[in-house]
């Protein structure tokens, strides 16, 4: 399937850099399409249409007929936001959004509030349970603490929980929660938690979670819940994420690490240059190097050590932005803690819960079989997969590719 066209392509120049990045063997062999599109600097930008799906939903909302969609609310003229005083708790608010009095809030609405508050950021979605990203965009979308303020929050408020159309089904429920401090103050140099409605310059599809979804930056995908309905203030000192009744960790923030690129050969000749290349996660850690070693297979490998501390691992380069895409955006302005308001440049490349791109310098090797490896030092000089390598917070071990080299 063609990438679907948007208005702003041409803003972000997509394609130039020649091979899309991400490698996922585990969706390739599931005959499934994945990964980036990249411009001609280190940022990889998806188009809507092709990021890889990760969503619940019996039958999907978004695939409903029209009139359906129309009724629960998954198109923008009829779209409406609950929010309100979690009935279970004694939170208390002044002016909750309802339904049912005409109050909730509408598309329409939103839009207003986006005059003056809506922002744009880039991060990237990756769950916690695949080994590699599922796209990376420019998301645009209003701050959640400048709706929730019009609420009137007055006290006992310790979580906000939210959750996306359900089919009136309680078991397909999925509900997220998030501390109260996260939602009204960023930390320094953090972007804020925002109801999410474009991507890339385009209003969001339903599949891609419109009319609105929640943004989450520094989480991983699964806080940033589509087909958004419903917000409650609460005063329950724990959370009840839906999620963690998966053996998830629900606090987890996204993790830094290195995946091949899709164009990585099984087989080459002697005569021809192996060029190593792929993207990078850049997570709250940071990202310093990445690093690529290719092993003999007849070779030994490092004794006692399982993450490869003492491997001969090799600098790759980390791609510089350009960014000619980014600078010509016409969208709500980039937030400042990404970029600088008048030179439209990265305030630092690679950024925080982004991608980027890396490519390392041509090599020659002797016919034979050999094993690839690439991985990350983050900006705390961690090698991948330290200092997390646990699983349920989010995969990041170490990539391995098989090689063949013929005469």
């Amino acid at each position: 399937m063609k990438p679907k066209s948007f208005s702003r392509r041409d803003l972000f120049k997509l394609g130039t850099a020649g091979a899309a990045v991400q490698a996922n063997t585990e969706l390739q062999a599931a005959g499934k399409k994945t990964g980036p599109v990249c411009e001609e600097g280190g940022c990889c930008i998806t188009p809507s249409a092709d990021f890889y799906n990760v969503e619940r939903g019996n039958p999907l909302p978004y695939k409903l007929p029209i009139e359906k969609q129309r009724e629960i609310g998954m198109v923008r003229e009829t779209w409406q936001l609950e929010i309100i005083a979690d009935p279970a708790s004694n939170s208390k608010i002044e002016h909750p959004m309802m339904r049912n009095d005409g109050t909730a809030l509408t598309f329409e609405k939103l839009m207003e509030i986006a005059k003056t508050k809506a922002v744009s950021y880039l991060k990237v979605i990756t769950c916690n349970n695949l080994a590699d990203p599922l796209g990376h965009g420019l998301w645009e979308g209003v701050p959640l603490r400048d709706v929730l303020w019009l609420c009137g929050p007055v006290e006992n408020l310790r979580h906000v929980w939210y959750h996306g159309h359900h089919n009136e089904d309680p078991k397909q429920i999925f509900k997220c929660y998030l501390p109260m401090n996260r939602v009204f103050e960023d930390p320094p140099g953090e972007l804020p938690v925002m109801l999410c409605y474009k991507l890339n310059g385009e209003f969001l599809t339903g599949e891609r979670g419109g009319p609105v979804r929640m943004m989450v930056p520094e989480a991983y995908g699964f806080k940033s819940v589509k087909w958004l309905q419903r917000i409650g203030f609460t005063n329950a000192h724990q959370s009840d994420d839906t999620y963690a009744n998966g053996n998830n960790d629900i606090n987890s923030w996204l993790k830094t690490f290195a995946r091949f690129g899709d164009h990585l050969p099984d087989k080459l000749s002697a005569k021809d240059a192996l060029t190593l290349h792929g993207n990078a996660q850049v997570g709250i850690s940071g990202l310093k190097q990445v690093q690529y070693w290719v092993r003999d297979v007849n070779a030994p490998l490092p004794a006692n050590d399982p993450n490869f501390t003492q491997a001969p691992w090799q600098d790759a380069e980390i791609v510089p932005f350009h960014g000619s895409g980014i600078a010509g955006f016409k969208g709500a302005p980039l937030h400042p803690a990404q970029f600088d308001p008048v030179t439209r440049r990265p305030r630092q490349w690679p950024m925080q819960h982004t991608l980027c791109r890396w490519i390392a310098k041509p090599v020659k090797l002797a016919p034979g079989k050999y094993e690839l490896r690439c991985r990350t030092i983050d900006a705390t000089g961690n090698a991948q997969p330290m200092p997390r390598p646990f699983p349920k917070s989010g995969k990041n071990n170490i990539q391995k590719a098989l090689l063949e080299v013929v005469a």
